[in-house]
């Protein structure tokens, strides 16, 4: 079993060469719109769409001059086109390419992450219909609490990641708009039209009101939309984490062959993959920060949000798809110990039945104090070792003169615990 990732595909979003191809897509759109409008003359058009290209090296060079991409970007594209590029970038602003084209990656970005969680809903579902009756412990504050199932454990995920799923359509959905408004976003020096022209043709909706800029409402929703993924996949991590501890040993992320866990230590086997998928989490969230601070731009704009972005997107989206595929990875191939999850539903020699056993004294017309107070004296007689709640309770005149022997067995029975998991797995759709 070999743990494999490539980051190419979702890497290649972000690299220059995708950005100043759709740059380019942008331009040659606003000059069809442009001609279309009877602003370029045909002729000038076709030489524009046959001979307008960029070069990356070029670009750096005459940036390390000019010390603005866009400019650098549209003189290379210049010196291919000849005289017809003095059509080029007519009556735009630099962020009406930049920001349209930021949104264009952003959505290319998002589509590779709705995959990746599809995929690992997937995996989880499986494990959760697998699992479905495989009584675990549930614990609350790190003590048992009373016993659930792995496969509601793994439904639990299902659900949340269904949420994440629709959170990251959501925020494709509202980061999906350009703009082609000019410098403050009145259209002083190309017609509307245009926009809705060029909009159409790259694949967005025309922005309703812009300034210089698309307004980063809009790209915070879509980081928060990641970072909560991302902390998605930190309490999935998390609890497995927890669940490989060598006192509990319930699940064990994939261990492969010629793997070594400790440099000391030889017996070692460590969640190593889970514990980077939460270190991974906190770079992710940490950056959510970032993107709220860029919202409050000065006026019309600034470009403060700038330096950020080209850190804080490429460096999101590529980790989130990462750590999905670290998951996937692991979720696929967990090794799963249900004699150990029953071995630990036994370690507190029943205390968890004490919430049926309390009910059912209820139920036989005593006080809710009267019966919380036998059963609280009778589980810390079995915290102390003096015997199992089932065998002391039985034994507790104050019980047998309410239940009968048949119907304390019938207490200390895991179906009632079981009896109602159907109805989660038909609620949350996975069956």
């Amino acid at each position: 079993m070999i743990e494999r990732y490539s980051r190419e595909k979702i890497r290649n979003i972000w690299e220059l060469e995708n950005k100043f191809r759709i740059w380019l897509n942008i331009e040659i759109a606003a000059c069809e719109a442009n001609a279309e409008m009877g602003l370029i003359p045909s002729e000038d058009l076709k030489t524009i769409k046959e001979k307008a290209d960029f070069d990356l090296k070029r670009i750096n060079e005459i940036e390390a001059e000019v010390h603005h991409d866009v400019i650098a970007f549209l003189t290379s594209v210049a010196e291919k086109v000849g005289e017809p590029s003095r059509f080029i970038h007519y009556g735009l602003t630099s962020s009406d390419i930049g920001d349209t084209a930021l949104c264009i990656q952003m959505k290319q970005a998002g589509e590779i992450l709705l995959e990746d969680v599809d995929n690992l809903m997937e995996a989880l579902k499986e494990k959760a219909l697998l699992h479905k009756m495989t009584p675990c412990m549930g614990r609350s504050h790190g003590v048992h609490a009373e016993p659930t199932t792995f496969g509601m454990k793994m439904a639990l995920y299902h659900e949340a990641f269904r949420r994440n799923r629709i959170r990251l359509e959501r925020a494709i959905e509202n980061i999906s708009f350009g703009k082609l408004s000019g410098a403050v976003g009145t259209f002083s020096n190309l017609d509307p039209v245009i926009e809705e022209k060029v909009c159409s043709r790259v694949g967005l909706t025309p922005d309703p009101v812009s300034t210089q800029v698309i307004q980063r409402d809009r790209h915070a929703e879509y980081m928060s939309a990641v970072a909560i993924t991302a902390s998605t996949l930190d309490q999935l991590a998390v609890e497995l984490r927890h669940l490989q501890r060598t006192e509990v040993r319930e699940t064990e992320e994939p261990f492969q062959r010629g793997q070594k866990g400790s440099s000391a230590m030889p017996h070692k086997r460590n969640p190593i993959l889970c514990e980077r998928i939460t270190g991974i989490s906190r770079v992710i969230k940490s950056n959510l920060m970032t993107a709220l601070e860029n919202v409050s731009l000065w006026h019309e704009r600034d470009i403060s949000h700038s330096s950020a972005e080209r850190i804080i997107l490429p460096d999101s989206t590529i980790s989130l798809d990462y750590i999905l595929d670290k998951m996937i990875f692991v979720i696929k191939n967990l090794h799963i110990y249900p004699e150990n999850m029953q071995d630990n539903i036994n370690k507190t020699g029943g205390l968890f039945f004490s919430q049926s056993l309390l009910l059912a004294l209820i139920e036989k017309g005593i006080s809710r104090e009267d019966s919380y107070l036998i059963v609280q004296e009778n589980s810390m007689k079995t915290w102390d070792k003096k015997g199992s709640l089932k065998e002391l309770v039985s034994s507790d005149e104050r019980v047998k003169k309410l239940l009968s022997q048949k119907e304390i067995d019938g207490i200390f029975s895991l179906d009632r615990y079981l009896s109602n998991i159907d109805h989660v797995f038909k609620k949350a759709g996975i069956i």
